[in-house]
């Protein structure tokens, strides 16, 4: 675990450098679309341009930067997990398939116990 502060204080600055980043996104995917007549190279160009500027605005707040730590620490806490190998990934692949082959099997029989009991024993309908 990360022994890191929390902080949540931004400052208005920070609050437009977000506003004009999804402004930047939203005008590449508006743009992508508005020119539909032009050729797919123009039209992604746009688009990447958009996103581009976009991330780079935000990259620049601090949340921007709090969620760029916040990945780097992820990935290095996902580079301690031991991974099972293939063999046992396989091996509980085919124990949890089994449970719930097992599983449907006996709500079936339950189910059909339940309706034999109340239909027939029961109320007496016979199909």
């Amino acid at each position: 675990m990360s022994n890191h502060s929390v902080q949540t204080v931004s400052t208005a600055g920070d609050k437009v450098k977000i506003g004009l980043a999804v402004l930047a996104a939203v005008a590449g995917v508006v743009g992508f679309y508005f020119l539909s007549n032009q050729s797919g190279a123009v039209r992604a160009g746009v688009l990447v341009a958009g996103l581009v500027i976009g991330i780079v605005l935000a990259w620049t707040s601090s949340q921007g930067r709090g969620f760029i730590d916040f990945t780097r620490e992820a990935i290095r806490e996902t580079r301690k997990v031991v991974w099972p190998s293939r063999k046992n990934a396989l091996q509980i692949t085919a124990i949890v398939f089994a449970f719930v082959l097992a599983m449907a099997i006996f709500l079936w029989g339950t189910d059909k116990l339940l309706e034999f009991v109340f239909y027939d024993l029961i109320l007496g309908w016979k199909k």
